[in-house]
């Protein structure tokens, strides 16, 4: 529903709630917070999630404030089942929860890359769900290869397209979480990843058809000419711009006769 950055020095909240679940972490400092009439606390890599409807307040815990980060979800992703879980034990010490909270935090910061991050917080949800209602592993097939196919099939035919995974999800009939986890293992790279490694490709070949980057850009999906330059760079080692200028000078050309 929301994104939310902020370091604080002095403010100290009031008791109040929300109509959504608050997912929060502390980057610098600490926060101290009453909740259900006990007395909590965001101690370092731990991950906090607040409940709505179940008043809270909060403050700093030290000298020097807290810097935090929040996500805030509405109950399609966590439903009221899970509140009395939460309100028991709202601070939860898991580096890996943490540090896909962090990766989601990243993705949602740059335009162009909303499927990355629908991928990542469904990761997130789940891994939320298993803190709030533990339950024991399930056994069964290896990763399903055929789900994965499906998706690829369906990441290859959309790929100009913006699919959500929820989307995706419906249309091969599978969980978002085990989608991805299938392609993943499957493949041995995510789908957001193929998505773009598939975007990349098509705009060399557009560069070396010598179409200009900024019309590549969208040509090949993009958002923009920027978020092709990031991802570009990063997979083909060089920009767009030089890349072109560089294919096509070393292209062949006809011989005198």
């Amino acid at each position: 529903m929301e994104v939310f950055h902020a370091h604080f020095t002095e403010h100290a909240y009031p008791m109040h709630v929300h109509d959504t679940w608050t997912l929060l972490i502390v980057d610098d400092g600490a926060v101290r917070y009453d909740l259900d009439r006990h007395e909590r606390g965001t101690p370092r890599d731990t991950v906090s999630l607040l409940p709505p409807q179940v008043p809270h307040n909060g403050s700093p815990a030290t000298p020097h404030g807290f810097r935090k980060r929040v996500l805030y979800l509405d109950t399609t992703r966590l439903d009221e089942s899970f509140i009395g879980p939460a309100v028991d034990g709202p601070d939860l010490t898991d580096p890996v929860l943490r540090r896909r909270v962090g990766q989601l935090h990243t993705a949602l910061a740059d335009r162009g890359e909303e499927f990355e991050a629908e991928c990542r917080l469904a990761f997130v949800v789940e891994r939320v769900r298993e803190h709030l209602r533990p339950r024991a592993a399930v056994g069964g097939a290896g990763p399903g290869r055929g789900v994965a196919e499906d998706l690829r099939d369906l990441l290859d035919a959309r790929l100009l397209d913006v699919i959500t995974l929820e989307e995706a999800a419906r249309q091969v009939h599978a969980h978002p979480t085990h989608l991805v986890r299938a392609f993943s293992a499957a493949f041995g790279i995510a789908p957001h990843q193929y998505v773009t490694s598939r975007r990349v490709d098509l705009a060399r070949r557009l560069l070396l058809a010598g179409q200009p980057p900024g019309e590549v850009a969208t040509a090949a999906g993009f958002y923009d000419q920027s978020h092709l330059t990031r991802h570009f760079k990063r997979i083909v080692g060089t920009t767009p711009g030089r890349y072109a200028r560089t294919g096509l000078l070393s292209r062949p050309r006809a011989g005198r006769g």
